[in-house]
Order: C-alpha cells, then sequence, then structure tokens
C-alpha cells in the first residue's frame, strides 16, 4: 500500500483547565520541509517534536502548529495601576490644554482605556513541567497519527488510479499487435510497387526477401513491448511493498516513458502512432500523481 504525501492531522488536550492544540498539515516535497508555529511555553522542546515530527512523516512540506487557550483564571493578568494612571493623567491633560475638547466620563474614559496597549501586566511566570509536557507529546503523536491515517486514504485512491492508468496501457500495448502484422505486408506491397515502376529491369527476388527481412528487425518492437510489460508489472509490485516507495515509482515511470517512446519512433503506421499517444497521455497522468507519493 503506498502513501500520499497530502495530509492533514489536528488533536486537542486539557491540561489544568488550559485547552492544547495541536495541527499538522502536509504536501508533496522531494524530503522532509518542516516548518513550526509553537507557543512560547514549549519552544524548549523544538528539537523532541521536530524528531517526533521527521520519525512518523519521513517527507514532505509540512506545517507544524501548536498554540493555547486559556481561562481568565488561567490566563493571569491583572490590570497594571501605574499604566493606568499615567494614561488617566494624559487624557485628563489633553483635554485641559485643547480648546473645545471636553474631558471624558468616567464610562467613557474606561472604554478609552481598555482599548490602550500595556494596560494589563502578568501576574504569574509559566513553567513547562513534565506532566503538561506528557499531555502535549500525547496530543501531537495523536496529530501525527490523524495525518498518516489521512495519507493512507489519499495513497488508496491514488493506488486505484494508478492501477487503472497501467491497465490501459496494457490493453493498448496488446491492441498494436494487429497492426504490426499488417504493416509486414504493407511494407512488402509497397517495396512491390516501387520495383514495378522500374519498366524493364529485372530484380532478385531473393534480394527483396533480404531487404524485407531488414525492414522487419529495424521496425521490430518485441523487446520494447517485453520490457514495457516487465515496467508496468514491476511498478504494480512495488505499489504493493509499502509506503516510501514514491521515489522508485517515479524512476520506474520514466523508464516506462523510454519504451513508449522508442515503440513510437519505430512505429511507421498512423494506427499504432495514434495508440502510442494514447499510451503517452496515461503515462503522463501516472507521471504527475507520482510526485506526491511518499
Amino acid at each position: 500500500m503506498i502513501y500520499s504525501m497530502t495530509g492533514y492531522g489536528k488533536a486537542d488536550a486539557e491540561y489544568n483547565g488550559k485547552k492544547i492544540h495541536v495541527e499538522v498539515k502536509s504536501l508533496n516535497s522531494k524530503a522532509l520541509d518542516l516548518n513550526t508555529r509553537i507557543a512560547p511555553l514549549y519552544r524548549e522542546k523544538e528539537i523532541e517534536l521536530r524528531r517526533m515530527v521527521a520519525a512518523e512523516l519521513e517527507r514532505g512540506k509540512v506545517d507544524f502548529s501548536i498554540w493555547c487557550e486559556k481561562s481568565a483564571e488561567q490566563a493571569g493578568s491583572t490590570l497594571n495601576p501605574d499604566i493606568v494612571a499615567a494614561y488617566v493623567q494624559q487624557i485628563r491633560s489633553i483635554s485641559q490644554n485643547v480648546e473645545g475638547l471636553q474631558a471624558p466620563s468616567h464610562a467613557e474614559m474606561w472604554e478609552i482605556l481598555v482599548r490602550l496597549p500595556e494596560l494589563t501586566q502578568s501576574s504569574t511566570v509559566e513553567e513547562l513541567t513534565e506532566e503538561e509536557w506528557a499531555v502535549v507529546a500525547a496530543a501531537t503523536q495523536e496529530a501525527l497519527h490523524q495525518l498518516t491515517l489521512f495519507r493512507q486514504q489519499e495513497g488508496e485512491a491514488l493506488m486505484k488510479k494508478f492501477n487503472k492508468n497501467i491497465d490501459t496501457i496494457e490493453a493498448l500495448l496488446r491492441s498494436i499487435e494487429p497492426f504490426e502484422m499488417q504493416r509486414v505486408e504493407k511494407i512488402r506491397a509497397r517495396l512491390e510497387d516501387r520495383l514495378a515502376e522500374l519498366r524493364g529491369v529485372d530484380y532478385d527476388k531473393n534480394r527483396l526477401e533480404q531487404e524485407l527481412i531488414y525492414y522487419i528487425e529495424k521496425l521490430d518492437i518485441n523487446e520494447e513491448k517485453q520490457r514495457l510489460t516487465n515496467h508496468l508489472n514491476y511498478f504494480r509490485e512495488t505499489m504493493a511493498n509499502g509506503r516510501g516507495q514514491g521515489k522508485k515509482l517515479g524512476f520506474i515511470a520514466q523508464e516506462m516513458g523510454r519504451e513508449i517512446n522508442t515503440t513510437g519512433s519505430k512505429s511507421n503506421q498512423a494506427e499504432m502512432q495514434n495508440i502510442v499517444v494514447k499510451m503517452k497521455d496515461e503515462l503522463e497522468q501516472i507521471k504527475e500523481q507520482v510526485l506526491n507519493v511518499m
């Protein structure tokens, strides 16, 4: 089973009335490209968090976030009386010195004060305890697990799509065979017609057969067909090997493209070339999607 690099996971936890939220998102990337946004209290554990993410996700462009919501009691903030007094004094002084500007009432004063910055001060300094870190680590693992399940579901959808593309390429490859037999006769007829145009000139029929054999060998695509069939089977086997097969699948798709291109260059019949174009279209769909396989 293959896994997609696209995924999303989220987990929530509580500790002493504090709500802790962990969110992780990933897109495709050649390697692990990790971007973190971590609440200040947990930044001392950033290295450990990065290790957890790297061990689980392996590859992808990953956005990892941890933030908290605190209740009023947990926030632990109080009004700073010195700053409040300074603001009130400034407002009254401005009202007295500016003509036509009345001093605000008590109610109006409070409405003004609550909008001003630095009005509160923190009454406590938080420290990360082992108990709280255990809660954060468990929430992180749960978010990563949810993302992995998401990746697995996306991988199943990709696998179905790939199998459909491969089945179509195999069917198109089989449809070439009747035209292979027809073109031998067409080559013979074309050579005989050209020779018939040379009136009064006798030719060696044995040499004609030799030339015909030369053209047939030059345009033979049996080896390309066999190699392409092997690549298609190997692609299926690799998908069944589990996660971490994205790069290998990309290499196999490249080899498939070489055989299809060679088949196209040897196809001297419009019907065969049309079939090759259809195979290329299916292969391009595989190449686009395989970039998202982990």
